[in-house]
C-alpha cells in the first residue's frame, strides 16, 4: 500500500473514532488523545475488557476525558490495575492531570489504591511535584500519612521537591513530621538537603529537634551544609541560617569526626562555610583522620575561608 493510500486509511479510522465518541470533544483534545481514539475504533464494536482497561490507563495519564468516558461506558473499568499496580487514577496523578483524577474520582475511583510499589496517587502527585492535583487529591480524602516507594512519606516526596505550599498543606493535614523512609531518613533531612528554608522551618515548629541524630550520626545542619549541587547556594545559606538561629550547634561531628564546615569545605560551599565559620564554627578542628576543613577543602577560594593561619 502506498503512502497516499496509508495516510488515507488513518484519517477514515480517525473519522470513525471522532464519530464515535463526538466530534466536539475529540477536537478540542491532544494529538494523543485522537490518537488513542483511533485505537479504540480499531477494536471494533465488542473488545475484551483487558484492551478496554489497557487503553484506559493511557487515556487516562494523556487527560483524554472524552476517550476515558466513553471507555468506561463500553466497561472499562477504574480498579483496573496495569502490570506494576497502578489504577487509571494513578496515571492521571503521576500527570498532574486534576480534571481526570475529578472524573475517575466521580465514576469511584479508589483515592488511596496503591501501587505495586506502595505508592498512592497522592504519593505519585507529590512525587511528581503536581501541586495542584495533590491538593485536589487531599481535598477529596487522601491520606497524607500514606508512604510510597522505600518507605518514603508524601510528606517527604514533597521536601525533596522543595515544594513549600505542598509541605505545610501536609503538615495541616495531620502528615507526621518525623515519619522516616527505608533508609531512616525524614522530612527535614530531605528538605535541608534540598536547601528549603520554609520547609525546614515549619518542621523545626512542629517539634522536630534540632540536633537530632540520624543514620551516621549526621545532624539536620550537616546535611544542610553539604547541600545538593543543584541548589542554589543562597538558599544552602539560608537554610544553614536557620537552623544556627534555632540552636544547631555548629561543631557537633558524625561517625567520621566531620563537622557541618568540614562538609561544606569539602563540596565547596563556599558561602555557607564562611556563614559557619562567621557563626563561630572552628576551623582548627579535625576530623578521625586527623584532616581539617582547611585539608578537605575542594578548592583554593574554600580552602582560604576555612584554613587556620
Amino acid at each position: 500500500m502506498g503512502a497516499f493510500a496509508r495516510s488515507g486509511v488513518r484519517l477514515a479510522a480517525c473519522a470513525l473514532a471522532i464519530a464515535l465518541i463526538g466530534a466536539p470533544a475529540i477536537a478540542a483534545e491532544s494529538p494523543s488523545c485522537r490518537n488513542l481514539a483511533v485505537q479504540r475504533e480499531q477494536q471494533g464494536p465488542d473488545p475484551n475488557t483487558a484492551q478496554l482497561n489497557f487503553l484506559l490507563f493511557s487515556a487516562a495519564g494523556e487527560g483524554c476525558e472524552a476517550l476515558v468516558v466513553e471507555l468506561l461506558k463500553a466497561g472499562a473499568s477504574v480498579a483496573a490495575r496495569d502490570r506494576i499496580g497502578n489504577t487509571a487514577l494513578n496515571r492521571a496523578a503521576r500527570e498532574g492531570r486534576t480534571a481526570m483524577a475529578a472524573l475517575l474520582i466521580e465514576r469511584g475511583a479508589d483515592v488511596d489504591q496503591a501501587n505495586l510499589q506502595g505508592s498512592t496517587p497522592l504519593f505519585l502527585a507529590a512525587q511528581a511535584n503536581k501541586l495542584e492535583t495533590a491538593q485536589f487529591l487531599l481535598g477529596k480524602g487522601a491520606d497524607p500519612k500514606a508512604a510510597g516507594r522505600s518507605g518514603a512519606s508524601v510528606l517527604i516526596a514533597a521536601a525533596y521537591n522543595a515544594n513549600a505550599p505542598l509541605a505545610a498543606l501536609l503538615l495541616d493535614k495531620g502528615a507526621d513530621p518525623q515519619a522516616a523512609d527505608s533508609t531512616g531518613k525524614t522530612p527535614i533531612l530531605y528538605a535541608a538537603a534540598r536547601g528549603a528554608t520554609d520547609i525546614v522551618r515549619r518542621l523545626l515548629d512542629r517539634g522536630v529537634a534540632v540536633d537530632q541524630r540520624y543514620a551516621n550520626d549526621l545532624t539536620v545542619l550537616m546535611w544542610a551544609a553539604g547541600h545538593a549541587k543543584d541548589v542554589p547556594a543562597a538558599s544552602g545559606v539560608a537554610t544553614v541560617g536557620l537552623l544556627l538561629d534555632k540552636g544547631a550547634r555548629a561543631d557537633d561531628a558524625d561517625n567520621r569526626g566531620r563537622t557541618a564546615l568540614m562538609m561544606a569545605a569539602e563540596l565547596g560551599h563556599a558561602d555557607v562555610a564562611r556563614l559557619l565559620v562567621e557563626r563561630g564554627a572552628h576551623k582548627e578542628l579535625l576530623d578521625k583522620e586527623g584532616k581539617s576543613a582547611g585539608d578537605l577543602a575542594a578548592d583554593q577560594a574554600t580552602r582560604a575561608l576555612v584554613a587556620v593561619r
